[in-house]
Formats: structure tokens, C-alpha cells, sequence
């Protein structure tokens, strides 16, 4: 019996309070309305970006359905939508591609006006949300919200992907697989023969180093205090793993003597303003590259040294790895299609969405690269 048009009753996690626990509900989830699609979710990841929202540091409405990094199945769609029909495999996006703002027509730019990052409503575009649980309604996460059997989503925030991938995989170029990746093949440009430092060996980072491999670079130093990290990014590409308490000197003073004056590309996956700082003086001060990457501190500045850019360092950062979403996400995964690029060293836990709690445990214990969530 179709559902096209009507309610759909399923199981979500639901976010009621800061630095609580997801409670599982059932929750009420309306028809799309014009320009909207809504999707079964089938897999989703646990990011570092959705434990941000739980602690505060990533400001979202609440009570709220989290969840950014998934895949599913177009259940029905709106009027007027053109780009993805029911039954089709999607990747939702948390950066939309709206095509028509100043953003989206510059050639590198990627961070759509439309986004619901930067000032987060908790709605979508129509300013209303589509779920409704013990007669309240529930907010919307970054456009997304995939911590639920069904979601909706607008048409600009889904991207439609190759019926024949597995989305128990490909969720992760949802965000992590492609946050990391991008900024190395994209914003950094890493060259052949080159030299980069990644600081920080969670999903995100590792993710780096593969994107760094595939550029060519010759030597991946990964820094992280947790060695039990090191044997992931050695198998995913680092030439090198080092733990800054094991040096009585700044990391960045070891970088700097280890490559010879300074790595060419580096790049920061905490989100810590010391290791930003750390990142930024370990590239070469002449022609280094150092990306951001980590979600910083709220509210928060960082003071430095004009000195350390004047002589010719670039510091920069980006969303989702530079990528045009909409664009993108198909090609990537028509890329792991092609196996130009693994994800399964990046999944180490699986679970039912019901044990979403024990996901997030595992992610803050350091225990886990990525945990997906299935339904």
C-alpha cells in the first residue's frame, strides 16, 4: 500500500536536551510538500559533527531529530520536484546546492547561501518542519535530520546516486569520507611528491590521508595522542605516525625538524585551537598550506600572528571538502564504484539505530572510526 501523500508513523531518536541521552520515539513524519522529498533512511553514520549539536557547541533548536551522514530511498516526492523520483538511491546533503545564489554559480565556491549551518532555523526552507512527536513538533537538523526511519528533506539537499551502491557504505560520503578527502584533492591541492601533516585520526582524518595518498603525496605524518589509532592510518596511507607526548618539544617544532623546515600541505581535524595553531607553524612558512577542517570552539577567537601568514603560508578552510554537493556526491560514489577509493576501513561498528547511544560511547571513547546506524 503506498504512502505517497500521507503520515508515516516510524522510530526516531530524538534529541529533547542538551547533553542527554537520544531517546527512542515514535514519531510523525508529514507528506513533502512542493520542492521537498521525503526518504527512507537506510544507513547512517555517527559523526563528531552530530556529538557537537548533542554538547552545545554546534547550535541547533531543540528538541531536535540529529543526523547528517546517511543514505536512503526516495519515498515520495513533492510537486515540482524534477531531480529524483521514488524508489531512487539518495545521499542528503547537509550543504545544499541551491544552483542559483552567488555561491553556487562561482566556480569554486560551495558553501550554499541556503545552508542551514551558519544560522540554524531547524526547519526547512519554508521555515516548517515535518515531524511531530507526543503532539509537539520536533526541529530539523542542518537540513538533514537522518536519525529517523523516514526524513524530508528539500529537493536542493539531496543528491540522487548509483542504483547499484551499497548505502550501508556509501552514507559516509554523506560527510566524513568526503569532508576529509576534499580537503586535500580540492582545497589544499596536495601535489606529487609532497609532504603533509594531518592532525587528528578520527573518521574525518583518516579520510585526509586517503585523499592525500591519492594526490600523490610522498610522505603522510599523522598525529594523534591515541596510538591505538596508528595501525588505521598506516593502512590507509600515513608513511609515518607520531604522538605529540612522547616529544618534550612542540609537535610543530618535531614536524618542522622532520621534514626538513616544514611540511608543504597540513591539515587540522580536532577542532582545538591549539592544535590549529600547531598545524598552521608546522607547514613551511614560505609556500605551506594549512587547512582547518575541525569545527572550532563557539563563539570563540583564536588570536595570532600576522607574521605567520605575511610570509607566505596559506590558511584556509572549507565545508564538506570544497565540494559542489549536488554536483559531487554522485561522481564520488561512481568513484567507490570504480574502487578508486575504499570505505570499509573506515566502518568498525554496525548497529541498530535503538542502540544509537552505545554509537556515541564508542565515538567519544575513541573506540570507533565511523559506527553506522541501520534501520
Amino acid at each position: 500500500m503506498s504512502t505517497a501523500g500521507k503520515v508515516i508513523k516510524c522510530k526516531a531518536a530524538v534529541l529533547w536536551e542538551l547533553k542527554k541521552p537520544f531517546s527512542i520515539e515514535e514519531v510523525e513524519v508529514a507528506p513533502p510538500k512542493a520542492y521537498e522529498v521525503r526518504i527512507k533512511i537506510v544507513a547512517t553514520g555517527v559523526c563528531r559533527s552530530d556529538d557537537h549539536a548533542i554538547n552545545g557547541s554546534l547550535v541547533t533548536p531543540l528538541p531536535a531529530i540529529i543526523g547528517h551522514e546517511a543514505a536512503g530511498i526516495v519515498e515520495s516526492i513533492g510537486e515540482g520536484v524534477t531531480t529524483v523520483k521514488p524508489g531512487d538511491k539518495v545521499i542528503p546533503l547537509f550543504v545544499p546546492q541551491c544552483g542559483k545564489c552567488s555561491v553556487c554559480k562561482h566556480p569554486e565556491g560551495n558553501f550554499c547561501l541556503k545552508n542551514n549551518v551558519t544560522k540554524p532555523r531547524g526547519t526547512l526552507m519554508d521555515g516548517t518542519s515535518r515531524f511531530t512527536c507526543r503532539g509537539k513538533p520536533i526541529y530539523h537538523f542542518i537540513g538533514t535530520s537522518t536519525f529517523t526511519q523516514y526524513t524530508v528533506v528539500d529537493e536542493i539537499s539531496v543528491a540522487k546516486i548509483d542504483a547499484d551502491s551499497p548505502l550501508e557504505k556509501v552514507c559516509l560520503i554523506g560527510c566524513g569520507f568526503s569532508t576529509g578527502y576534499g580537503s586535500a584533492v580540492k582545497v589544499a591541492k596536495v601535489t606529487q611528491g609532497s609532504t603533509c601533516a594531518v592532525f587528528g585520526l578520527g573518521g574525518v582524518g583518516l579520510s585526509v590521508i586517503m585523499g592525500c595518498k591519492a594526490a600523490g603525496a610522498a610522505r603522510i605524518i599523522a598525529v594523534d595522542i591515541n596510538k591505538d589509532k596508528f595501525v588505521k592510518a598506516k593502512e590507509v596511507g600515513a608513511t609515518e605516525c607520531i604522538n605529540p607526548r612522547d616529544y618534550e618539544k612542540p609537535i610543530e617544532e618535531v614536524l618542522k625538524e622532520m621534514s626538513g623546515g616544514g611540511v608543504d600541505f597540513s591539515f587540522e581535524v580536532i577542532g582545538r585551537f591549539d592544535t590549529m595553531m600547531a598545524a598552521l607553524l608546522c607547514c613551511q612558512e614560505a609556500y605551506g598550506v594549512s587547512v582547518i577542517v575541525g569545527i572550532p570552539p563557539s563563539a570563540q577567537n583564536l588570536p595570532m600572528n600576522p607574521m605567520l601568514l605575511l610570509t607566505g603560508r596559506t590558511w584556509k578552510g572549507a565545508i564538506f571538502g570544497g565540494f559542489k554537493s549536488k554536483d559531487s556526491v554522485p561522481k564520488l560514489v561512481a568513484d567507490f564504484m570504480a574502487k578508486k577509493f575504499p570505505l570499509d576501513p573506515l566502518i568498525t561498528h554496525v548497529l541498530p539505530l535503538e542502540k544509537i547511544n552505545e554509537g556515541f560511547d564508542l565515538l567519544r571513547s575513541g573506540k570507533s572510526v565511523r559506527t553506522v546506524l541501520t534501520f
